[in-house]
């Protein structure tokens, strides 16, 4: 079973995890509403997607 000789500092592991944080999600502008969406995603408010309406659930 594989031991550690010496003990980590904490500057060591602190390092060793820098890039560990939660980064905050990315949002942009809706082309067509204006509103904020996630990239890659229907926008909720008007149900488009690249430059075309796919969602018939939102209410216009």
């Amino acid at each position: 079973m594989a031991v550690p000789k010496k003990k980590v500092s904490k500057s060591r592991r602190n390092n060793r995890r820098a890039h560990d944080a939660i980064k905050p999600a990315s949002h942009m502008e809706c082309s067509s509403c204006g509103e904020l969406k996630l990239p890659h995603h229907v926008c909720s408010s008007c149900g488009v997607y690249n430059g075309r309406k796919v969602s018939s659930t939102v209410e216009d």
